[in-house]
């Protein structure tokens, strides 16, 4: 399963696990959010509202597709958060994982606070 992630500067797609999570944020597809950025991780709200699933991690690597199901929102790190240690991603809290991020992630840089963020799927 394929989604597209764009907003004013870039895009970039992901693929995802067919997970619970994905199969809830798929149905709620495609919507439009606005961004916020915590260190090098964008996330925005989803409408989407799960439970954790039995593998969270708050640790993650760079183009990591995360759920937090704190905030309802989909968490896209591509380097160090506030609370990382050293140049790890991590996550505000453990947060169920959905897939990667195809391409480089590091293009997420070009987000800012309160950027549209559209979510579609993608056919393949």
């Amino acid at each position: 399963m394929k989604i597209l992630i764009s907003w004013p500067a870039g895009h970039l797609t992901a693929a995802l696990d067919d997970t619970p999570t994905t199969q809830a944020l798929l149905k709620a597809l495609p919507f439009t959010s606005s961004a916020h950025t915590w260190g090098e991780e964008v996330y925005f709200d989803t409408g989407v509202s799960v439970s954790r699933e039995t593998d969270t991690r708050q640790v993650v690597e760079p183009g990591t597709v995360a759920f937090w199901t704190d905030g309802d929102a989909l968490a896209l790190p591509y380097g160090p958060t506030p609370i990382s240690r050293g140049e790890e991603c991590r996550l505000a809290s453990p947060c169920n994982v959905l897939g990667r991020l195809n391409g480089d992630p590091r293009l997420l840089a070009t987000v800012r606070d309160g950027d549209p963020v559209r979510v579609e799927r993608v056919d393949t």
